[in-house]
């Protein structure tokens, strides 16, 4: 009866799960067969590591990789830092706790190219921002700061973007700790930072952990925010990738960096996740 059970459960899955492998597994498998010579759109198909021997060797995708993993790295960590003020905050008893809530999970709903947008409008030679400054006489010219070359206005953007959806997941963890645990932390003599330090952060690990995880690998395939608020001495792999499929109709280069991403994001996740294990899991001598 059990197996039956079991064989029900696997076939009723079949219809989403099944679906969702077919079409993730027959994309990676075309983009990874493209990429070593294969369904070629310009010459013969065979097999050649000629496409990754000139994306790997071209100056422009080293510039690229830099860029995309600075400001994925730059954006993940902000916004999870920035969660965990916001979420002890919310933990307390507050006036109008829901309409605030709403408020901070707003960019959720706001597409990432219509905030960038929005964003530009804020900090353009003539935006809100300069306008302002104007006003106030604190600058005698507008001061130039849409499309820095280091890429702030991005960074700025992944944050905001990704701020509820860190504030979700480490809100939710940093909820589920029972206060009795961090009364017991005060009773014993533990400041607001050692408590922060000793209980809190190392209960929340693993939220941090999926956090992290989770906003890097979106934040490195940004395509509409390079486009609209990003440098331009320089590319973001997926900007990269579609202007050289696009533009320059070198399918297989693309399917190469393509393949960069997903490596690069899967290189990422192991680094996280082998840096912020030991602190979640470490023991220390009871005193």
């Amino acid at each position: 009866m059990k197996w039956r059970n079991e064989l029900t459960a696997w076939l009723l899955m079949i219809s989403g799960l099944g679906t969702i492998v077919l079409l993730m597994g027959s994309t990676f498998y075309v983009v990874l067969v493209q990429s070593i010579g294969y369904f070629n759109l310009s010459g013969d198909s065979q097999f050649s590591l000629e496409y990754w021997q000139n994306v790997l060797q071209d100056p422009v995708l080293h510039g690229a990789l830099i860029y995309s993993v600075k400001v994925s790295i730059l954006g993940a960590f902000g916004a999870v830092l920035l969660s965990y003020p916001l979420a002890l905050w919310l933990r307390q008893p507050l006036v109008a706790k829901e309409g605030i809530v709403a408020v901070l999970r707003a960019p959720m709903f706001i597409p990432g190219l219509v905030a960038a947008f929005l964003f530009i409008n804020i900090i353009a030679y003539h935006g809100v921002i300069n306008e302002l400054l104007l006003a106030l006489r604190v600058i005698d010219q507008p001061l130039r700061m849409q499309n820095d070359d280091f890429g702030w206005g991005v960074v700025i953007l992944q944050i905001w973007k990704n701020l509820p959806f860190a504030l979700i997941l480490v809100g939710g963890s940093v909820n589920a700790i029972r206060t009795d645990v961090l009364d017991a932390a005060s009773n014993l003599g533990a400041s607001r930072w050692r408590c922060f330090r000793d209980v809190i952060f190392p209960l929340t690990l693993p939220a941090v952990q999926v956090s992290l995880i989770l906003i890097f690998i979106g934040a490195l395939g940004d395509f509409a925010f390079f486009s609209v608020a990003g440098p331009r001495n320089t590319y973001s792999l997926a900007r990269l990738m579609q202007a050289t499929a696009m533009e320059y109709g070198e399918w297989n280069n693309s399917a190469v960096i393509a393949v960069i991403i997903m490596l690069t994001a899967a290189l990422g996740t192991l680094l996280i996740a082998i840096l912020l294990t030991p602190l979640a899991t470490r023991k220390g001598e009871v005193k």
